[in-house]
């Protein structure tokens, strides 16, 4: 491993920025990687990981490369972040050897810090965005068998089991518009609007808002244009009933079977935003905290937006941690008087 950091050195690669620092023993001076300085001897060099380690050990920081200016954590998270857009921009999915030779990090510095800045493991998140690419051909009107090879997948056996974990159906089934499956649907007027409520026979699947009514069934037909939607009225289905009464006069604390589907991660996201009591506002890093992974805000926030259950998985109560609304997939203003009667309610 210190013959590929001193290679860096030597080739003054500011790319390993972040990963290491250097010391010369006879200057009592620490540098970065691509520091222009006089190159130094090898016997005279010994690698750090962090500036802290550096000046731990005694050494104090080049004034020409000022190695203690940027700090670490924000170098190695831009490091992280790099790879990434690696990833996402990858037709197939790049190897943990890879991306830490990118990183010039050792693959077990670089998962373990990837995860700790992400919340989740390269594997997981090539996963995830291999899983969102599929998806997204099928959307541009592809077969199922184009989309698995456009997503990068190296065959259909590969794809039907990552698939079919995530979607709790088949890649086959996702393509022909989740045929067999029965969703019912039904329509309302509500505070905020139109609202849809949808519910397979495990629970509710999908809570809509929209000011037009003749749009959200159509919403639901793009997501599963083969399934077997049925429109009720409120008091043909029970459990479409129940919603629809508690949307207007939410109960206590929601107790309708929902059918969730998502990443294990996602759903320890989604439960923490179940917990947050109504009245009460949490941010993203206080989700993260919650579920133990403090760093990962970025992919709370991702889980925050995947999230198809509005108001029963209450991801309007996550705001900026300075007080802002931030985003909401139904529209600032519905999450603003979303927050605002929960607030009075809680007053009373």
């Amino acid at each position: 491993m210190d013959n590929k950091l001193w290679t860096a050195v030597k080739n003054r690669d500011s790319g390993a920025e972040g990963t290491f620092v250097y010391a010369v023993k006879t200057t009592g001076i620490y540098c970065r990687p691509g520091c222009s300085s006089r190159l130094p001897k090898r016997s005279n060099v010994e690698f750090y990981s962090t500036t802290h380690d550096a000046e731990q050990a005694g050494y104090r920081p080049c004034k020409r490369c000022s190695p203690d200016s940027t700090p670490m954590a924000e170098i190695k998270a831009g490091l992280i972040t790099a790879a990434c857009r690696r990833i996402e921009s990858s037709p197939a999915q790049p190897s943990l050897a890879e991306l830490a030779a990118e990183a010039n990090m050792s693959q077990g510095h670089f998962h373990r810090l990837f995860k700790k800045l992400t919340g989740i493991t390269p594997k997981e998140y090539a996963s995830s965005k291999q899983s969102d690419r599929f998806l997204e051909a099928l959307d541009d009107g592809n077969s199922v068998t184009t989309a698995i090879y456009q997503a990068g997948y190296s065959g259909p056996g590969r794809a039907y089991d990552q698939l079919k974990t995530r979607m709790g159906m088949t890649p086959s089934d996702y393509g022909k518009g989740a045929p067999g499956i029965t969703i019912r649907y039904a329509l309302a007027e509500c505070f905020l609007g139109w609202t849809l409520i949808a519910a397979t026979d495990r629970g509710i699947c999908a809570v809509m808002f929209g000011d037009d009514p003749l749009e959200l069934p159509r919403m639901l037909r793009k997501r599963f244009p083969e399934a077997d939607l049925r429109e009720s009225s409120p008091d043909e289905t029970e459990i479409l009933k129940r919603a629809i009464a508690e949307i207007d006069t939410p109960p206590e604390k929601f107790n309708i079977p929902l059918d969730i589907i998502g990443t294990a991660f996602q759903k320890r996201v989604w439960k923490a935003l179940m917990e947050v009591p109504r009245g009460e506002t949490a941010s993203y890093g206080d989700i993260a905290e919650r579920i133990g992974r403090p760093k990962a805000v970025r992919a709370v926030a991702s889980a925050c937006g995947a999230n198809r259950i509005a108001l029963y998985i209450p991801c309007h109560r996550i705001i900026r941690r300075d007080g802002g609304l931030g985003g909401y997939r139904w529209g600032l203003e519905r999450k603003r008087i979303i927050l605002e009667r929960e607030s009075h309610e809680k007053a009373r």
